[in-house]
């Protein structure tokens, strides 16, 4: 049996590959499954649940591969309590350096109720096919599922049989998210002091988050003794999904004065991983989540950024480097400040006095009341309005396109004083009259944002475009409206070129934008 030698070691359980998987429309590609377990193996998560592969045959393959490419991390597969489950999981891990088989079975009388099943008659199956189970390997995980709404008798009973079956880890499931924290942490510590045999396993919780209570309600299991938690990549799973991982390995990792527990995991690959698994599962991460939301390290209030530029700890418990990013976001909107303000401005290459940072202060929050976020681009409309005139202007365009082939766009531009015609070829009209743009005005930005949106009803309705770019760190933005969808469009991209430029020569003293420009083309 498994000894726990380690009482300060917390075992991380990643199951985003099957739990979080099991997300209605977050399947994943045979590709993306690879990429993701290579990730977590990267990372340091200690076990990998990598799928169900009785399910399909694609997840059999996903499970196999992942389980001969492992390099860190054992490799799990999950298995019903049949015979059948069983052996297509040990098929499918046996190849991993290190693996488990995780085997389960609902236990609360509603799940009893499922298979028909008496409690005698469970216990047998349980015996039977744990048994099997550690015949094949010598890793064995068992899950009695809904085990919070589990008879506490009978749940001790089956614990104790899974137990003595050959069961290394007992992994104890909130399967409906029911459970408060309180009771998580007494179900653990009970179940350890009451089962025998108890002492020789590793006890792992498994937490839904239908109340919102996962990640508090798996820390509380490992306070009662719990050695092992079972998460996902931004809490991905059934209903409202699992505990977090990058929410408890943080949490252990920030208040070990009262959590004294630590894991083997690499924090700074967390938002990345994050990131990932948004983009191939489809799902977005809310801009307000703990650790990995947008606005975990952003402060917009006047408030908390003028304390935040006198001492980051004022109003941050961790280090935006700690999980991977450069550093801390100081959005600047209606609730900025003017201490915010002055430094956004000095980062932008603008020194302003006090009597003129409050006339800008006022013109900024005039701004800000109109619009959500205000960007560096605006701040610069706003301290350079009047004095420069745009370097690129539209003079004209022509677009055709159609089923016939590639689309093409003929546009004219005047650039300081000159007109300038190109014509190029593209996916679509947009995208050929941006690459003319690009032809008379060589650029290396990259458009981070395109959005249409149209404002009026009607086949002629007028469209707005919105158009971001970005370029050496820089952001600009650019608007336009038309009824023409296309002119609205290039307008707006060079608008927001224009105020690129304005931006390269606040950013660079001496250099001048125009002049660069003009050489690149001669």
């Amino acid at each position: 049996m498994t000894n726990v030698t380690d009482q300060d070691r917390v075992l991380i359980f990643d199951t985003t590959l099957r739990d979080g998987e099991q997300s209605p429309g977050a399947t994943m590609t045979h590709d993306e499954k690879l990429e993701i377990a290579e990730l977590l193996d990267e990372m340091g998560v200690d076990i990998i649940e990598a799928g169900f592969p009785i399910a399909s045959e694609g997840d059999f393959k996903a499970v196999s591969e992942i389980a001969q490419r492992a390099k860190n991390s054992r490799i799990c597969g999950l298995a019903r309590a049949n015979f059948a489950d069983i052996d297509r999981c040990w098929e499918a891990v046996k190849h991993a350096e290190k693996n488990r088989i995780h085997t389960f079975i609902g236990t609360s009388p509603l799940h009893r109720a499922i298979p028909n099943l008496t409690m005698d008659e469970m216990a047998e199956k349980i015996h039977e096919t744990v048994s099997h189970a550690r015949n094949l390997c010598e890793n064995v995980q068992w899950s009695p599922m809904d085990a919070t709404r589990t008879e506490w008798d009978y749940l001790c009973r089956v614990i104790e049989i899974a137990i003595k079956a050959g069961a290394t880890t007992i992994n104890i499931p909130d399967t409906v998210g029911y459970t408060a924290p309180v009771e998580s942490a007494d179900l653990i510590k009970r179940l350890i002091e009451t089962v025998p045999g108890a002492d020789e396993v590793i006890f792992a919780t498994h937490c839904h988050n239908d109340l919102g209570m996962a990640t508090a309600n798996s820390l509380a299991a490992v306070a009662g003794g719990a050695r092992q938690i079972e998460c996902t990549i931004n809490g991905l799973g059934e209903r409202a999904g699992n505990t977090a991982l990058e929410e408890v390995v943080m949490a252990l990792r920030t208040r070990n004065d009262i959590m004294p527990w630590h894991t083997g995991i690499d924090t700074t690959k967390i938002m990345h991983i994050s990131r990932r698994v948004a983009t191939v599962s489809g799902f977005s991460v809310q801009f307000n989540k703990a650790i990995v939301g947008k606005n975990a390290f952003a402060h917009e209030s006047g408030i908390h950024q003028d304390g935040m530029l006198k001492n980051r700890e004022n109003f941050e418990i961790m280090r935006p480097e700690d999980i991977g990013l450069s550093g801390t976001s100081l959005p600047l909107g209606k609730h900025s400040g003017r201490a915010a303000l002055r430094d956004k401005l000095e980062t932008l290459g603008f020194e302003v006095g006090d009597n003129q940072l409050k006339d800008i202060f006022v013109r900024f929050k005039d701004l800000a009341d109109r619009k959500k976020e205000v960007f560096d681009d605006d701040l610069i409309a706003l301290m350079t309005m009047d004095e420069h005139d745009d370097f690129l202007q539209l003079v004209s365009m022509k677009v055709t396109c159609g089923t016939g082939g590639q689309a093409e766009a003929t546009v004219e531009l005047e650039m300081d004083g000159k007109d300038i015609v190109a014509t190029e070829h593209g996916d679509g009209p947009v995208d050929a009259t941006f690459k003319a743009i690009r032809a008379i005005y060589p650029n290396t930005a990259r458009l981070q944002l395109y959005q249409v949106n149209a404002v009026t009803e009607g086949t002629d309705a007028q469209a707005t475009v919105s158009v971001r770019l970005s370029e050496d760190g820089m952001i600009a933005t650019g608007q336009s409206a038309n009824t023409d969808t296309v002119v609205a469009s290039a307008k707006a991209y060079i608008h927001a070129l224009n105020r690129l430029i304005m931006r390269r020569e606040k950013a660079g003293p001496g250099a001048d934008a125009r002049e660069i420009s003009y050489k690149d083309l001669t």
